[in-house]
């Protein structure tokens, strides 16, 4: 049997599992059970990381940082699975793979921790806009133009 505590009123959990030598600590918070491993074997600083954890943690839900739906990075990646398998045999293999060098390269370094229903019209602007500056796009339009 697995020995569990609680801290910070019930609030998290610190175990250790059976197999295991470092305690966890795990908690519910903005809908979502959320499990992280303290890599202490004492129990004394397993309790003082989860709370620091947990602290952290809600500092983030206070900001608005705490996700708890999809994230862009995952939706990302199931269109790059449905698009191979959609367009298996009919469309050039090139195709795949400059989307998946696009959203690798591009997309996902400026929307990828982002929640799905954080990419509004607003941050998609400031995606075009942050491309428009970028020293690469500047000089493919400077190069088209000076012909």
């Amino acid at each position: 049997m697995a020995a569990i505590h609680t801290i910070l009123g019930g609030k998290v959990r610190v175990y250790m599992r059976e197999t295991g030598d470092n305690w966890y600590c795990s908690t519910f918070l903005n809908g979502k059970e959320r499990r992280k491993s303290t890599k202490e074997e004492s129990l004394k600083l397993a309790k003082e990381f989860a709370e620091d954890w947990y602290l952290t943690l809600r500092g983030k839900r206070t900001r608005g940082e705490l996700i708890s739906e999809k994230k862009f990075t995952k939706a990302g990646e199931q269109f790059l699975r449905e698009f191979e398998a959609d367009t298996a045999g009919e469309r050039n293999p090139k195709c795949l793979t400059n989307h998946a060098n696009h959203l690798r390269l591009h997309l996902l370094p400026f929307f990828g921790k982002l929640g799905l229903s954080q990419i509004t019209t607003t941050k998609i602007q400031e995606y075009r806009i942050a491309r428009m500056q970028s020293t690469y796009i500047r000089r493919a339009a400077e190069a088209s133009i000076t012909v």
